[in-house]
């Protein structure tokens, strides 16, 4: 299994950055071969995080792909700073 880890910093609508996650986002999200799970998380303080778990690496970096249009497309003024992306295989779990 393989996770992608996205912070973003200086959100300036969380709550908003949220709604369209949860209803345009993780349609497309879904569709990734691999898919597993998907949490967008506000973390206070302008931060959100997303974490992305996919069968593989392919996977993965897909989701990355998809989530940098996205994000682009329909979430630049909400998030307006690029993320902090970590990658890699999921070594423990539970």
């Amino acid at each position: 299994m393989h996770a992608v880890i996205r912070r973003y910093e200086g959100v300036t609508d969380p709550a908003e950055a949220g709604r369209r996650v949860n209803e345009e986002f993780l349609p497309l999200i879904r569709q990734v071969r691999g898919f597993v799970a998907y949490y967008f998380v506000d973390a206070g303080g302008g931060v959100v995080v997303s974490t992305g778990f996919f069968e593989d690496r392919a996977g993965a970096e897909e989701s990355t792909e998809r989530a940098g249009g996205f994000v682009r497309d329909r979430l630049a003024e909400l998030l307006p700073n690029p993320p902090q992306i970590t990658a890699g295989e999921v070594v423990a779990r539970s």
